[in-house]
């Protein structure tokens, strides 16, 4: 057990070298059995933050995003957090101001992030596989950026449904409907 620890300690600690080493836009740390982002991370990346655009995070075992990350990271174009087990986010994640893309589906959100719908440049949310059943229909009808919105495999209610062009002007993906079995 303490020698995988180990192995995933360093394994962690070789991307984050590579990314400041080769100064390079990107951070992947997808399959590295996280449950928290390393705070070692912050100081070892310091000289190179402002220059990182994209971080993948996926399939960890995070259960949440700090304030901290997302103040640290304020550069970020694309955010790779599927498959983890978040339910929410941190409401600095509205600082993110060059923000386009971000994946959140295999997570545990049971409502829409809201703090997403602020977010300006936002034209891609992934939010497929998650137990939301209730979207601001609203909020996202005014996000003047947004293109894709996936809400696959999620409960979303019968409401959402009834979105179509010209009401929003994005593309709303969503699982078929499941036939109503008569008695």
């Amino acid at each position: 057990m303490q020698k995988r620890m180990g192995e995933a300690v360093a394994r962690v600690a070789r991307k984050v070298n590579d990314t400041v080493e080769n100064k390079t836009d990107s951070l992947d740390l997808a399959n590295c059995k996280l449950m928290t982002f390393p705070v070692g991370i912050y100081k070892a990346m310091r000289s190179v933050t402002e220059g990182i655009h994209c971080i993948s995070l996926a399939n960890n075992e995070l259960k949440s995003l700090t304030s901290r990350f997302v103040t640290t990271f304020s550069q970020l174009r694309e955010l790779n957090l599927a498959g983890n087990y978040l339910h929410r986010l941190p409401e600095e994640i509205t600082s993110l101001l060059y923000l386009r893309a971000i994946n959140l589906s295999r997570n545990r959100f049971r409502r829409f992030p809201e703090p997403l719908a602020t977010v300006p440049t936002l034209e891609t949310i992934d939010l497929e596989e998650n137990e939301i059943a209730e979207v601001p229909v609203e909020k996202l009808a005014s996000m003047a950026s947004l293109r894709s919105l996936n809400l696959r495999a999620n409960p979303v209610g019968p409401e959402v449904r009834l979105l179509v062009r010209p009401l929003v002007p994005f593309d709303l993906l969503l699982s078929p409907e499941e036939p109503i079995r008569e008695a």
